[in-house]
């Protein structure tokens, strides 16, 4: 009888697998993407992600290394991001299958503008576009002519807001909450580029523009 009741119950288990899996295969097919929402993604690349979400905020549990804007190019949905070379235009199947987890979701969250706010969308768009090719900020510093992910962001809302805050700019810092001392990610990081830790600069992350009372949080791909 036992044998009988444990087969049972992990026919039931394996039931509630694979409902729950189809409930979300479908949220995320019949979910749509607008123009102008931001998408923040979890990335796994290692000690530096790490050392990054370790000292931003997240939302609940998940934590965000990473952040693009949706945005439609002839009919296609794409994200402007600045990743990797600088700002570029990258096709949205491709954004969300750079991490997934163990479920195959893509580690993504999206985030939209509280109705007040849209009408910065068409303008901040067209800033980032004007931005592809731009190179990305390796250095963390505002105004180099450079950017970084959540750097770009920021910028092109401050264009759109009339050059004026929209989201905010924070003191960054690279040391461990723990122990006040700098993370030896960042120490090597740094190291590398022959230059001192910017401690204390402004700066912005993904995760101060997901926490944003601007914006709400709409839909998870996991």
């Amino acid at each position: 009888m036992k044998s009988v009741y444990l087969s049972i119950k992990q026919g039931c288990w394996m039931i509630c697998i694979l409902m729950l899996a189809t409930i979300t295969s479908q949220a995320q097919e019949s979910f749509v993407l607008q123009s102008g929402d931001f998408l923040f993604q979890d990335l796994d690349c290692g000690d530096l992600c790490e050392a990054i979400e370790k000292v931003t905020p997240g939302i609940g549990d998940r934590h965000f290394s990473h952040i693009g804007l949706a945005c439609y190019q002839n009919g296609e949905v794409y994200v402007i991001e600045s990743l990797g070379k600088g700002v570029q235009l990258t096709p949205l199947a491709k954004f969300l299958q750079r991490q997934t987890n163990k479920e195959g979701q893509p580690m993504v969250m999206v985030g939209r503008l509280k109705p007040s706010y849209t009408y910065l969308i068409e303008p901040a768009i067209t800033f980032s576009l004007q931005q592809i090719g731009t190179p990305y900020d390796q250095y963390f510093l505002y105004d180099n002519g450079k950017y970084y992910c959540s750097e770009l962001i920021y910028d092109a809302f401050h264009h759109a807001n009339g050059a004026q805050d929209f989201f905010h700019m924070y003191p960054m810092t690279y040391k461990d909450p723990e122990t006040g001392n700098y993370m030896p990610a960042w120490e090597q990081y740094f190291q590398k580029l022959g230059t001192t830790i910017p401690e204390g600069l402004p700066g912005c992350n993904p995760g101060s523009i997901a926490n944003s009372p601007y914006l709400d949080i709409i839909f998870s791909y996991y």
